[in-house]
């Protein structure tokens, strides 16, 4: 899974260059800004001035055989070096800045509007990767790829749970840590009366989310429920279309007395699994009933 989770009122397009931009975020997190963008680098001026000292040792050389070829050679080596002067082609070291730095420009508004999977503690990154699986359960369903269930619904509402999860996590993980590094230097009997309410409203808290999750854990069940009943609908349906090939091949074998009741199963079990599946797509809805606000 991506290691970023971005709020669904983030635009698209920024929204997939905060995923692919972890190590870029995570230094801004960290306080860091890029560079004011120079005209030139000092690693071109460089690079330009070795050039030029060459072209003009070159085009003394050939002065000494000919004005005529000193122009020419003065014409072919500037050509080169106007041309490095004005096109922006990053050396290979600054690549990356400049990668970095239209990143910064871009994305430095959406501070709040993500999350890093390195702003949680261990029991909420546990947490999320549970809401997170839950949500890909359901999304990679063939039973919501096919419309069984409200699609539609779904795009927008796991989306919304899935950054409403991360966001509360972030924020309760921020101030648990900070909690504890309080707490860790000892409390006088005063601070630790006002301090233990403190942190039972962080329990209070996170079992809150747990909830939340363990809520997107029940439709994701539902849902597999759902998933085998209709994969088994399908393999069934498969079969039975190929049932005159097999009563031709078993009357043709003389082995009615062995096949012949298997095959008149299938029609019970067809109607087994379409009463499975349709309980099992009503226990889907009704669980997605609960996990709206």
């Amino acid at each position: 899974m991506a290691d970023v989770v971005v709020d669904p009122g983030v635009p698209p397009e920024d929204a997939q260059l905060l995923k692919e931009s972890r190590q870029v975020l995570i230094k801004m997190r960290q306080g860091w800004t890029p560079e004011p963008r120079r005209a030139v680098s000092s690693a071109r001026v460089r690079v330009l001035v070795a050039f030029m000292l060459v072209s003009l040792g070159v085009i003394a050389g050939a002065g000494l055989l000919g004005r005529g070829l000193a122009t020419l050679m003065f014409i072919l080596l500037g050509i080169p070096v106007m041309v490095m002067m004005f096109v922006r082609n990053e050396l290979p070291g600054e690549e990356r800045e400049g990668f970095e730095r239209d990143v910064y420009e871009q994305l430095r508004w959406y501070e709040g509007r993500y999350v890093l999977t390195e702003d949680l503690d261990e029991s909420a990154s546990r947490l999320l990767t549970r809401a997170r699986r839950a949500v890909s359960t359901v999304r990679d369903s063939r039973v919501n790829a096919d419309g069984l269930l409200d699609d539609v619904r779904n795009a927008v509402m796991l989306p919304a749970q899935e950054w409403e999860i991360a966001r509360l996590l972030a924020k309760l993980s921020a101030l648990r840590t900070k909690h504890r590094e309080t707490v860790s230097r000892g409390l006088t009997p005063e601070v630790e009366a006002v301090a233990a309410p403190l942190a039972r409203a962080l329990d209070s808290s996170e079992e809150a989310v747990l909830a939340r999750v363990e809520a997107l854990e029940r439709y994701a069940a539902n849902v597999t429920d759902a998933e085998r009943a209709y994969v088994a609908h399908h393999q069934i349906e498969e079969l039975r279309g190929r049932v005159h090939q097999y009563e031709e091949l078993v009357a043709e074998t003389g082995a009615d007395g062995f096949a012949v009741p298997e095959l008149e199963r299938l029609a019970e079990d067809a109607d087994l699994l379409d009463q499975a599946l349709r309980r099992s797509l009503s226990s889907a809805h009704e669980a997605f009933r609960h996990l709206e606000p």
